[in-house]
């Protein structure tokens, strides 16, 4: 699902606790992709909040594009993410928008 919300997420590297804005790309049962103006490894564990759960997971790629970049996360054993525990300020349904009209 293609999303749209800001979200203060955190992580440790060699020099101590870190912590960032990020915009929320977008977002599926087994992952997120976020958007920052700093780049963090793949491999590194990151955690953000929800208004009603934590949620963390590692890092499995980090690509610059020309407005920042792109981090791609894996979410952590046993997460699942659902529209019922958090729904983002956007939310784009892709397979909704792409259905065939009813009539």
């Amino acid at each position: 699902m293609l999303c749209a919300d800001m979200l203060e997420v955190h992580w440790k590297d060699e020099t101590g606790d870190r912590q960032a804005m990020a915009l929320l790309e977008d977002i599926s049962p087994s992952g997120a992709c976020l958007h920052l103006e700093i780049p963090i490894p793949s491999g590194t564990q990151i955690h953000w909040g929800f208004p009603k759960q934590q949620c963390g997971g590692t890092i499995r790629y980090c690509v610059y594009r020309e407005i920042g970049y792109f981090i791609g996360v894996e979410f952590e054993a046993g997460f699942q993410w659902s529209k019922k525990t958090y729904r983002p300020q956007h939310l784009l349904d892709l397979k909704r928008f792409m259905a065939p009209a009813k009539r």
